[in-house]
């Protein structure tokens, strides 16, 4: 007679709680590190992403540079560097932490059955707090920074007031654009490692501003005119790689923003009407 292999059976489940339990005491240390170690991250940013800047205004510069062309040089890479700060001091204080932030009026995530919670009750659910795979999301918010800095500072050179009007147009675009998505994507990581309830909202209008400013950098630079047909084509596999991975990135995290149970407990204090709960 065939018996059922209950030890194969218990053997699996057990498996997959201690790999879920790893993975869920992972998620809670690296969100105490973001708690706890950003402001030695701020003080190593600023010293290297500087000493990035005057390297490449100093391989560019001849000697008999004056400083109003050194200071436009080098102005781009002190922008990029300083955003994601400033970002994180006015979201830091807009955001304090454990703050009992009220819910907004309106709510435009209204698919699925669920029941409101208070701001209390919301905080002693087990799913309650931006743990599990929103660990992941936070951590990819803000290495989105370092990494759309590092290709900015390697592909920009410290363009001189004199270059032609194709490169200024070019490095200005790209320099509002790095400036303005760092500044975007820091209140975001702050928001979401603090629990502010418009987080979700502020990431969908920061995906949508970053395809925009990807539309606007092609529209400026081409509009300029005898732009050359090697950047002209570099260009565009840029952008459009940058739109490509906002684009997966929304695929990926607006299904988990929509219907996960964390997300709904920690950012909409809601949870299931019905106890067939999606965990996050």
């Amino acid at each position: 007679m065939w018996q059922p292999q209950t030890s194969d059976s218990r053997k699996v489940e057990y498996f997959k709680g201690v790999l879920f339990s790893w993975l869920n005491t992972r998620s809670v240390a690296a969100v105490n590190f973001f708690h706890s170690r950003m402001e030695r991250i701020i003080t190593y940013w600023l010293g290297t992403m500087l000493l990035f800047a005057l390297a490449k205004v100093a391989i560019a510069s001849s000697g008999e540079t004056q400083i109003a062309n050194l200071a436009s040089m080098i102005f781009p890479f002190l922008a990029v560097t300083m955003a994601p700060v400033l970002a994180y001091r006015i979201a830091a204080t807009c955001f304090p932490l454990r703050d009992l932030a009220c819910q907004p009026s309106v709510r435009f995530c209204r698919y699925g059955q669920w029941r409101q919670l208070d701001c209390l009750e919301a905080r002693r659910i087990p799913a309650f707090g931006p743990t599990g795979f929103m660990a992941s999301l936070i951590a990819g918010m803000l290495l989105n920074v370092p990494f759309r800095t590092t290709e900015f500072m390697l592909a920009m050179p410290a363009m001189p007031a004199s270059a032609p009007t194709w490169a200024t147009t070019m490095v200005g675009m790209m320099t509002l654009d790095v400036v303005t998505l760092n500044f975007f994507y820091t209140i975001c990581f702050v928001m979401a490692l603090r629990t502010a309830p418009l987080f979700p909202r502020m990431l969908v209008f920061t995906w949508l501003l970053d395809v925009i400013m990807q539309l606007q950098i092609a529209e400026k630079v081409t509009q300029t005119g005898n732009l050359p047909a090697t950047v002209a084509t570099a260009l565009h596999s840029l952008l459009s790689g940058n739109i490509e991975k906002v684009l997966i990135s929304a695929a990926i995290w607006l299904p988990y923003l929509i219907l996960s149970e964390r997300v709904n407990v920690t950012f909409r204090h809601r949870t299931r009407a019905k106890h067939a709960a999606l965990a996050g």
